[in-house]
């Protein structure tokens, strides 16, 4: 037993409750994810209110309530690619610069550096050095995925399959928005080749894991706190064909599809089922108009969900009393007949108290 924790032998595992709340069944308790997990500054506090000796012992401390586990293949690639520098700066396998920039009680990534900023044609797309799947070591998936179920049998998620991000972050969001609308043959290219990639990313992955993936992430925000960033019909004729090409090879794997994305999105849902999601991940309830038991009323026979906890007003702001009721009212709406899984709406963050987290792990059992 660590601080809190209780190891029970369960006759059901984690990986079983999830894959039947999946299939929108009840189980022995509501499955629960950590998401994006705890912000490095949130976790210290944590670590000093729970008097755990260091960070191990935190992260200990929080997977021991988590029923997903998340893979991240080695990286073999070129070493001017995929490295962090000294000052927390870095470049990634796309060759997009992110440098760290601070809000007082924490920092987060900023992009730097957008690789495909100055192309004006098309033509210039095939001399870019693009990301290979070739980068990304899959010998040793299944010994890795074995160490991540060494103590149970736990649901493995692989990301990330983010197209139009992806395709922003090397063009940057307002070059990326002004192409969609003036050079839309551009924009199609761009995330046509990203699309490519991931198609093969993640069928490299999936065929050397061989049925022991269960869940693929992938995302794509389209909202933000007061509404959608674009319109549905454009949604719809731009950026939707990319992931229902996605979606397809994924689903002839037998994995589900877990989509993320944050903001004010409640008109983009349709769209989504119809593109071939499973799983309905963040449920930012704080963004105008997303209402849980209208998402679950009219969506809920046909999608699962994933998140929904405010990492904005509850869990930083509220009491613990406040978390616990929150909690139990998600779970009470979204968890009804199955298909939840029970997570913060995002990263929880730094200055969150530590015994809202607390509260917040304890409400999930």
């Amino acid at each position: 037993m660590i601080f809190g924790v209780m190891v029970i032998h369960s006759e059901i595992t984690s990986r079983e409750r999830v894959l039947l709340g999946l299939k929108h069944k009840e189980t022995d308790r509501i499955p629960f994810s950590l998401g994006f997990g705890v912000n490095e500054p949130a976790k210290k506090d944590l670590q000093l209110y729970l008097r755990l000796k260091d960070q191990n012992e935190v992260d200990e401390y929080l997977n021991g309530y988590s029923d997903l586990r998340h893979l991240h293949p080695e990286y073999i690639g070129p070493k001017d690619r995929n490295k962090v520098f000294p000052d927390g700066s870095g470049i990634d396998r796309w060759g997009i610069k992110r440098v760290l920039v601070s809000y007082g009680a924490g920092f987060y990534e900023e992009i730097s550096e957008y690789p495909l900023k100055n192309i004006t044609d098309i033509s210039e797309l095939s001399q870019y050095e693009w990301s290979s799947v070739d980068w990304h070591c899959s010998d040793n998936l299944k010994e890795q995925i074995s160490r991540l179920n060494k103590d149970g049998g736990y649901c493995i998620v692989l990301g990330n399959g983010n197209i139009f991000e992806t395709s922003w972050y090397m063009r940057g969001f307002e070059q990326m928005l002004i192409d969609i609308m003036t050079e839309p043959e551009l924009a199609w290219e761009l995330m046509t080749r990203v699309t490519d990639y991931y198609i093969s990313y993640f069928t490299k992955m999936l065929q050397a894991a061989d049925g022991m993936i269960d869940i693929v992430f992938t995302a794509d925000d389209l909202g933000h706190q007061e509404g959608p960033i674009m319109s549905v019909d454009l949604w719809d004729e731009m950026i939707k064909p990319h992931h229902v090409r996605l979606n397809k090879v994924l689903h002839e794997y037998g994995v589900k599809v877990m989509y993320h994305t944050d903001g004010a999105v409640m008109d983009f849902v349709p769209g989504l089922i119809d593109m071939g999601i499973d799983i309905l991940e963040a449920l930012q309830f704080d963004a105008k108009d997303m209402d849980p038991a209208l998402l679950k009323e009219k969506y809920g026979d046909r999608l699962c969900f994933h998140g929904g906890v405010s990492v904005q007003k509850t869990l930083p702001f509220g009491t613990p009393q406040d978390v616990e009721l929150e909690t139990k009212e998600r779970i009470r709406v979204l968890g009804k007949n199955g298909g939840y899984i029970l997570a913060p709406s995002h990263v929880i963050q730094a200055g969150t108290p530590p015994e809202n987290i607390v509260a917040f792990l304890e409400a999930s059992r």
